[in-house]
């Protein structure tokens, strides 16, 4: 079984995972690009009984449009977020991809809210599925 390691800026929050993720997927939704601060987000998807936590979290709860809740685990030190878990996988971590800080990490698998991307961003990949 493989594991990959993300963490923070400071190093003192770190997450393991083991196995393979559940999914890898880029969101262009408008929260995912004010999460992030980028134009989209990147993030892997791995069943929380798979991921080891090292270190302290805070967490800040947001209710979305739709009144649904997510919950964003943050490094209280640098501020960075570590991951997020939000409908419709509860049971799953979400976690930046950047945190591995891994340029051969895998490709992503679905590319969502797509008609909300920026007209200069195209996401290639032929595996990856396209939703708007």
């Amino acid at each position: 079984m493989s594991a990959r390691t993300a963490s923070c800026m400071c190093g003192q929050l770190s997450l393991t995972c083991e196995g393979e993720p559940f999914r890898i997927s880029v969101c262009h939704c408008l929260d995912c690009q004010r999460r992030s601060g980028s134009s989209f987000a990147a993030q892997v998807r791995y069943p929380a009984e798979q991921v080891t936590v090292t270190g302290e979290a805070r967490v800040f709860t947001r209710t979305a449009e739709s009144g649904h809740a997510s919950e964003h685990h943050f490094c209280p030190n640098c501020g960075c977020e570590m991951w997020y878990v939000a409908r419709p996988f509860r049971e799953m971590m979400a976690i930046p991809i950047g945190r591995f800080a891994e340029p051969s990490f895998p490709a992503p698998q679905y590319s969502v809210y797509e008609e909300r991307k920026h007209g200069w961003v195209a996401i290639t990949g032929e595996a990856t599925e396209h939703y708007d």
